[in-house]
């Protein structure tokens, strides 16, 4: 199972800028086909909030991911006295 966490762990930390790469391609790929004018202005808003958005969530999932890679949840509590 820790071998598992480990793999996983390495997955998490590549699927975070993987994830904001990706939304930077969709974000530029719809901005450029909207209409010029208030529905550009629309599109560039909307993107730059869900870019904003999942940018600290991609962050913890590389946080996490480096976590589960050195082994921090290797072995967990199962009682508040372990903590």
């Amino acid at each position: 199972m820790s071998g598992l966490k480990k793999i996983l762990g390495l997955l998490w930390m590549a699927l975070g800028p993987v994830i904001i790469i990706f939304l930077f391609m969709q974000a530029s790929d719809k901005i450029g086909a909207a209409a010029e004018g208030i529905a550009r202005t629309n599109t560039t808003l909307q993107w730059a909030i869900i870019i904003l958005i999942f940018i600290p969530i991609c962050t913890g999932l590389v946080i996490f991911g480096y976590y589960a890679w050195k082994g921090e949840y290797d072995h967990l509590p199962e009682s508040s006295e372990e903590l």
